[in-house]
């Protein structure tokens, strides 16, 4: 199955900005992880829309054999440079590349709204062991801090399809798929530094921003930096991590 449309012209587009700009996942979501999941030396772990392999190198700290999965080429090139290590191919999450029963855990960060849900949900059954873990991770920036919610506001966030995530109950999705236990979630408040730069690419990064024609891009790029020209530098732009996970049937 192709990807969305969306997703594949923005994201090809501001790969760079997003491996420079987009957070990462905090320590206390890893440890969630292991936690739950035992990760570790000989397990499989499958990184499953793993863009630039934000969470991936995450992973890898663990000691598990990780493999990642990413269909936009230019997102991929991006991890590999970072990740020389580790495997990453070309796969959408309804067709993935793996045998079945091969994956210990599948992990999906912040990408589990691009998938056709059922179809996905059955895909990566097939590809768990028995009594495998699923991880959905979602990066959400933290808008009760006002230039954060004034960002929002600029960029027209919830006014944008790609937004609706943030009000899907995944764990009535995952219980009708009928492949999973019943989701668990934890989250983590955690905060990642910026700079002023770094704040402009984390906005092209934006899927629905990133195919913008380049003067309306940097005009908005413009707007949120003049946000944060008061803040000493580097200065925290906070986050709600929202780890959700359960095994397979």
């Amino acid at each position: 199955m192709a990807i969305d449309n969306l997703a594949a012209r923005g994201f090809e587009a501001g790969a760079a900005a997003y491996e420079m700009a987009r957070p990462g996942y905090p320590d206390a979501a890893l440890a969630l992880l292991v936690e739950e999941f035992g990760l570790g030396d000989g397990m499989v772990v499958c990184d499953l829309a793993a863009g630039t392999g934000k969470l991936t190198r995450r992973l890898v700290e663990t000691g598990a054999d990780v493999v990642a999965v990413e269909p936009v080429e230019g997102m991929r090139t991006q991890l590999a440079a970072v990740l020389p290590g580790v495997e990453a191919v070309d796969g959408t999450a309804e067709a993935i590349p793996r045998p079945d029963a091969s994956i210990d855990v599948l992990t999906v960060a912040h990408a589990f709204h691009w998938f056709d849900a059922p179809v996905a949900l059955r895909e990566i059954a097939r590809v768990l062991r028995p009594g495998g873990g699923l991880a959905l991770l979602w990066n959400e920036r933290d808008e009760s801090s006002a230039w954060v919610a004034e960002m929002s506001r600029i960029i027209k966030w919830h006014e944008r399809t790609v937004s609706r995530y943030q009000h899907v109950n995944w764990a009535t999705v995952v219980e009708d798929s009928g492949h999973f236990d019943g989701l668990q979630e934890r989250t983590v408040a955690w905060d990642q530094m910026m700079t002023s730069e770094v704040l402009g690419e984390r906005v092209r990064s934006i899927s629905y921003i990133a195919v913008m024609p380049l003067p309306e891009r940097e005009r908005l790029v413009a707007e949120v930096i003049s946000l944060v020209s008061r803040l000493p530098e580097p200065f925290p732009m906070p986050y709600t991590c929202r780890v959700q996970w359960c095994r397979a049937l």
